[in-house]
């Protein structure tokens, strides 16, 4: 098969090596790809969001299978772009329709989406500016902390967690009347805050059949002990200790079966991967988000832990045949740990050069925010710049892997949190 996957970042570094794998890939292109993904792949000067560009280069290389990394090209309609011309119509797509992209493109639409099928999550109520007023009274009559989400896409910062009413009030008025941020917060949905310990469960689906991935915690938080500015992710572990049989036993019966179901009652067009942010709050579980492809970094995590063909996968999402697909899962533990760029989430310096190992040990380098320069030299090119996998049997053998090769690791700047997974391995003694 000649496959084309879309995107630039770990997530797209992780999906080329597993796909690579596979006797089933002729040829692999990934656009636009990394510095990692050209070592494997070949590079495509395309935007994921270039759709006439995708169109006339499926054709031209006679691409088999298209498989869709990030959110923004499918919330914009790519695959709906793709089947509604005559000669890309039956062509096999890895990704949901404008509609099903929809759940992670508007929160008011996931919200009542999950609300109509049964799905826990917390309680809300959404508001746009000339409801600016009722909004202020909702938030008096609430319990603190509260939640404030921009309903469309924000690069991951339009969820605010406000501690005091002043704050929350500041923030609704600024997100609706100021437009904090743009077009993505000209509706607000207003959210009960749910404690406990979160995790990502990943499912595939056709829309009819599913396979439950497994799941992964993420670290969102910039500083070590969850401390700082949130950014894209940190690290990632996979398997979650807490996330024993009984709990995703509750996950699969009460939120994957009736998302899966909703989805094909209400005819919604979905071949892909359903992201589930879910919380874990005294042993049950309520959904926070919904997001429409893979997480990153916790694809970094997951993927290494699959053990049956890739492409196999895939090709079943994309032709409804994923109920004759047997997923096979490693029982080994595997740990991820970004190395970002100085400064990041915040502002950084570009273009230094970046030092990476000869030979690795139990563990796997992933690309994000990486470049080649024209002396032909690898450079941080972006805010998250790798993502390092370790696997081991044991959680601390997959962290010493991990740490092995980062430690080897350098350019001017990185930084990484080196607590990554301790949470867990505390949790075990």
């Amino acid at each position: 098969m000649n496959i084309l996957l879309l995107g630039s970042g770990g997530r797209e570094h992780a999906f080329a090596w597993k796909i690579v794998q596979s006797p089933a890939c002729s040829r692999l292109f990934v656009a636009p790809g990394n510095a990692g993904t050209a070592e494997i792949a070949q590079n495509v000067k395309l935007a994921a969001t270039d759709f006439p560009g995708i169109h006339q280069f499926i054709l031209r290389e006679s691409i088999d299978l298209v498989v869709v990394g990030p959110e923004e090209p499918l919330v914009k309609g790519l695959v709906d772009f793709l089947q509604s011309q005559p000669d890309t119509v039956n062509l096999p797509i890895v990704g949901p329709s404008k509609l099903g992209a929809t759940l992670e493109g508007s929160k008011d639409f996931s919200k009542r989406f999950m609300q109509r099928n049964g799905v826990p999550t917390a309680a809300y109520e959404t508001f746009t500016a000339d409801q600016i007023a009722a909004g202020l009274a909702y938030l008096e009559k609430q319990s603190l902390p509260i939640v404030l989400k921009a309903d469309g896409l924000a690069a991951g910062k339009g969820v605010l967690i406000c501690e005091n009413l002043e704050e929350a009030k500041s923030s609704l008025k600024e997100m609706l009347l100021d437009a904090k941020f743009g077009d993505a917060s000209s509706k607000v949905v207003v959210e009960e805050f749910l404690s406990g310990i979160e995790l990502s469960v990943f499912v595939a689906t056709d829309g009819k059949s599913y396979k439950i991935l497994p799941e992964a915690k993420d670290y969102k938080r910039i500083g070590e002990g969850d401390t700082g500015l949130n950014t894209g992710g940190m690290g990632a572990v996979s398997p979650v200790i807490f996330a024993d049989s009984d709990f995703m036993q509750k996950v699969e019966d009460r939120i994957v079966k009736p998302t899966i179901a909703g989805l094909e009652k209400e005819q919604i067009d979905y071949k892909g991967f359903v992201f589930i942010g879910l919380m874990n709050n005294n042993g049950n579980p309520f959904v926070i988000e919904y997001n429409v492809r893979m997480g990153d970094p916790e694809t970094e995590a997951v993927l290494p832990r699959i053990e049956s063909d890739f492409v196999g996968l895939l090709t079943a999402i994309a032709t409804g045949k994923l109920d004759q697909y047997e997923l096979k899962i490693s029982p080994n533990y595997s740990t991820t740990v970004v190395m970002v760029s100085g400064g990041y989430p915040g502002s950084y310096e570009k273009g230094f050069p970046i030092s990476l190992p000869e030979k690795t040990e139990g563990s796997v380098i992933f690309h994000a925010g990486t470049a080649t320069n024209p002396e032909g030299h690898l450079v941080n090119q972006g805010g998250r710049v790798l993502a390092i996998t370790g696997v081991g049997s044991e959680l601390q053998e997959a962290l010493d892997h991990a740490f092995s090769t980062v430690n080897q690791i350098s350019w001017e700047k990185a930084y990484f949190r080196k607590d990554i997974g301790q949470d867990i391995l505390n949790l075990t003694k």
